[in-house]
């Protein structure tokens, strides 16, 4: 789902242009930090603490440090970064690309997480939640319910999966199996999707959750524990409201690598090499 400026796999939902001049959206930015100081969006969840700025007093746990996103670690949690490409040779293969989100895999469960610039006296996710909710019915012809959720509003969405003869060959023979008949002969299979959103200070965080946790509690006590560790390095750069802080890959992620090669695996990580991630929806 993408808003602002659309990039494939990079924002969460459909919205106004931002700024396109850099210079333009720093005078924006001087000219707001001139103003007297208001105090920030109210973020929810913060009665019960967390997801934390870094500015506050996050408790001490042990994070992968993604550059603007650092992500609390827990034992059988898996981690991905999707990349978007930024540079493409003549037949559209990606050369270069850069990180636009992090995703937290648990057992059958997925949270990919995305973090954006936003203003300094206002929260966006009202906005991003509703623009969102018009996507998903307009262009993806499916349903969506508001709730409410332990970090305050949020968004459940269902959008019809199709199931090509291309996607099933894809799916492990066990996943198969167990997709009803009745999905089989209409071709498509209702796909849950949950997003979260938290107004922090001066940034948003969004995060969009499948799987078997849309359900089973364990699962979503485990992913729920994780957004609520995570502490945002929104840094003090002026950026034009919706864009995308930047990611970094943890040093963790590259020597990983080293040890799978020097173990004879030659199997790298490789920001082209994609494993399970949150379909987009348009």
């Amino acid at each position: 789902m993408a808003f602002g400026r659309r990039r494939q796999a990079e924002e969460p939902a459909k919205g106004p242009e931002a700024t396109e001049e850099p210079v333009e959206a720093a005078e924006a930015e001087a000219a707001e930090e001139a103003e007297e100081a208001e105090e920030a969006p109210a973020k929810a969840g913060a009665d019960d603490g967390g997801p934390w700025d870094s500015e506050d007093s996050p408790p001490e746990l042990q994070r992968l440090d993604f550059g603007s996103l650092q992500v609390p670690v827990a034992p059988g949690l898996g981690f991905q970064v999707n990349f978007e490409a930024t540079q493409v040779d003549d037949e559209g293969n990606p050369l270069d690309g850069r990180p636009v989100a992090v995703l937290v895999q648990y057992e059958e469960s997925a949270m990919q997480l995305q973090v954006f610039a936003a203003p300094k006296r206002s929260g966006i996710w009202a906005d991003v939640r509703r623009e969102t909710a018009k996507d998903i019915e307009e262009e993806a012809q499916g349903q969506t319910q508001d709730n409410e959720g332990p970090f305050g509003p949020e968004l459940l969405a269902m959008v019809p999966a199709p199931l090509t003869e291309e996607v099933l060959a894809e799916m492990p023979e066990e996943v198969r199996e167990q997709i009803p008949a009745e999905f089989l002969e209409q071709g498509w299979a209702p796909q849950i999707i949950r997003f979260i959103g938290v107004d922090g200070p001066r940034w948003f965080l969004q995060a969009v959750v499948q799987g078997a946790a849309i359900e089973d509690e364990e699962q979503w006590q485990v992913l729920e524990d994780v957004f609520r560790g995570i502490v945002v390095v929104r840094g003090d750069q002026p950026m034009p409201p919706r864009d995308l802080l930047e990611l970094q890959i943890p040093a963790e992620f590259s020597e990983a690598g080293e040890d799978e090669e020097e173990e004879g695996n030659t199997e790298t990580f490789s920001p082209f090499e994609r494993g399970p991630e949150i379909t987009e929806v348009r």
